[in-house]
């Protein structure tokens, strides 16, 4: 399987990411590649078109894309394809799955995951946009921030509070998930100039009165939040992966370097202050790989997987951007140059460290669930 996506990879080598760093194309002809041979569909059920496989898959195949040296502009492409859509899966009806799964698994649709809010951060329970019902219709308005690929999007998945907080019995009740088509006449969608990851747009999104048919509500009224906790897991497991494979290609790249490039008569790589560093990303990485694998196993297996899920995401991001610096270091001069690629490795391996969920709440998290230690916050 890593094999099948390596040879896909093969055919974008650095000067197509070079080229869409620079650009901010997105990459279609990646995303239409992996579409063509079924990869979009790995996690989603045989019956709508995809592969019926597990995350331990969809991690190995968000693994190699990071690894060719697409990193996270490849990576992120596709990531919304490739599990996004979980809750449509798990508690979308027959009728919703067969009109909504397809054109994903295809490539047909792209689409958006639109939850994060500007005056709510991480607190999902705080979200201040609106689905208010009329009829068989509900209308939405707010405004959501930090939304990949919503400027190439034909759907999105969004949360939004169909009943208002003071009336529920707790804050993450009243939420609502539609999945619906990204009508651009009722949402102003608006980039957000960012460090890296160009070819894939992020964006502020300024809904204003979008009708959505109750037909595109996924599971029951105010259950929202709970469908979609259910993937935050898994999101934790791919987004480990991709930082696995960005730091395998930045290690590669510069053990590579290392060995090519004499100083004093001696390839710098014979020196063990080049030697060490290098030589400690690499147990780093294989050791966060590992709890990448354990989690993914858990998951597939139905095991209890936060812990390991949560660990693998600080684990792999850490190791991932300890090996990402270390490439450019070990390049000196060059490492900041464009043409080596490894500065754009360091850019990209910021998402990860950052996303889906900060490092201090990781802690947090392990702190309090599974060392027994009373909440912080």
């Amino acid at each position: 399987m890593r094999a099948a996506v390596v040879k896909i990879c093969a055919r974008f080598g650095d000067d197509y990411w070079l080229q869409r760093d620079r650009d901010g194309k997105f990459p279609e002809e990646l995303y239409r590649a992996l579409a063509d041979d079924g990869w979009l569909g790995v996690c989603i059920p045989q019956a709508y078109g995809g592969s019926g496989l597990g995350v331990t898959e969809a991690a190995l195949m968000m693994q190699a894309i990071t690894a060719s040296g697409a990193g996270l502009s490849g990576a992120s492409a596709v990531h919304m394809n490739i599990f996004g859509l979980n809750p449509v899966v798990v508690y979308g009806t027959e009728a919703q799955k067969r009109r909504m799964l397809p054109p994903i698994v295809a490539g047909k649709e792209k689409a958006c995951f639109a939850v994060t809010e500007p005056n709510a951060g991480l607190e999902t329970a705080k979200l201040q946009t609106r689905a208010e019902r009329r009829g068989d219709i509900y209308v939405i308005n707010g405004a959501k921030i930090w939304i990949s690929t919503a400027q190439v999007a034909d759907k999105m998945l969004i949360l939004a509070r169909t009943t208002p907080i003071e009336d529920v019995r707790k804050p993450t009740d009243g939420l609502s998930l539609f999945y619906t088509a990204l009508d651009r006449r009722f949402i102003e969608v608006r980039e957000i100039e960012k460090m890296g990851r160009k070819a894939v747009d992020s964006n502020q999104m300024f809904i204003d009165g979008l009708q959505v048919s109750a037909e595109d509500r996924i599971g029951e009224d105010g259950r929202g939040f709970e469908y979609i906790l259910h993937g935050f897991n898994p999101e934790r497991i791919l987004v480990a992966a991709e930082a696995i494979g960005l730091g395998r290609a930045a290690l590669s790249r510069a053990a590579a370097y290392a060995k090519e490039r004499v100083v004093f008569g001696r390839p710098i790589g014979q020196n063990q202050a080049i030697q060490h560093p290098l030589a400690q990303c690499w147990m780093e990485l294989e050791a966060a790989d590992l709890m990448m694998l354990k989690a993914a196993w858990q998951y597939d297996h139905g095991v209890p997987c936060a812990p390991a899920a949560n660990a693998a995401k600080y684990l792999a991001a850490e190791a991932g951007f300890q090996a990402c610096q270390t490439a450019v270091m070990t390049h000196g001069g060059y490492g900041y140059a464009k043409e080596y690629h490894v500065e754009r490795y360091l850019r990209e391996i910021m998402i990860p460290r950052i996303a889906p969920v900060s490092p201090q709440l990781i802690l947090c998290f392990i702190a309090e669930k599974v060392l027994g230690l009373p909440k912080s916050y």
